[in-house]
């Protein structure tokens, strides 16, 4: 995965159908081909004439947005943002998380810190999933860990990302129609209830152990 100027869009890690029958392949295609595409454009013929931003990390670009002259502020927000969630995303769930009928549960020091901050799995699936509902429009939900390791859920919208330069961010789901609607239509609570069977445990762990211990 290239992170500097000019992007590309890099193959998903599994084929388009491999999340079925939790996220269908008609769905991944155009979410990654389309919409992931799409922001990957817009962010490099937006950069083609700032030399200076070309050798910037996708992170750095978003970190230092807000001092973007006022022409390129708002749509490297978008776009950056756009393609960093997306990335995110596809790169945190998997299709072999549910094989031989196993439950998808937390592993090593992520499963204790989701212990020690919400209680229990359970809980945490219930707060992110509370969260993910209350996104009005498009959005996200992440679970993000700040100084200590401390978890913590947060929300944001559009492409907005949180302040990376602050938090690690361990899991993201998107909802934004175009994650779910042909196979979930209107129902963001069973697409939200499948995309929990598809989470690669093992790279949040590695995520959160990298990010913040």
């Amino acid at each position: 995965m290239n992170q500097h100027y000019p992007f590309v869009n890099t193959p998903l890690p599994y084929g388009y159908d491999a999340l079925e029958p939790y996220i269908d392949g008609r769905t991944m295609q155009l979410h990654h081909d389309r919409h992931l595409e799409t922001y990957i454009n817009n962010l490099n013929a937006i950069l083609i004439n700032y030399k200076e931003l070309h050798d910037l990390s996708l992170e750095e670009l978003i970190g230092k947005a807000l001092f973007y002259p006022p022409e390129i502020k708002n749509p490297i927000i978008n776009n950056a943002g756009g393609v960093y969630n997306h990335q995110f995303y596809f790169n945190a769930i998997h299709p072999l998380s549910t094989m031989d009928g196993e439950k998808n549960m937390p592993v090593g020091e992520l499963s204790q810190g989701i212990d020690q901050v919400f209680g229990s799995v359970e809980q945490f699936k219930h707060q992110l999933t509370k969260a993910a509902l209350s996104v009005f429009g498009s959005g996200y939900a992440w679970l993000i860990a700040g100084a200590g390791g401390r978890l913590t859920i947060v929300t944001t919208p559009n492409q907005n990302t949180p302040q990376l330069a602050r938090y690690a961010p361990i899991l993201n789901v998107d909802v934004w129609e175009h994650a779910y609607y042909l196979k979930h239509a209107n129902r963001r609570a069973d697409y939200l209830t499948d995309w929990f069977q598809l989470i690669n445990w093992k790279e949040a762990n590695q995520k959160f152990i990298d990010g913040v211990l």
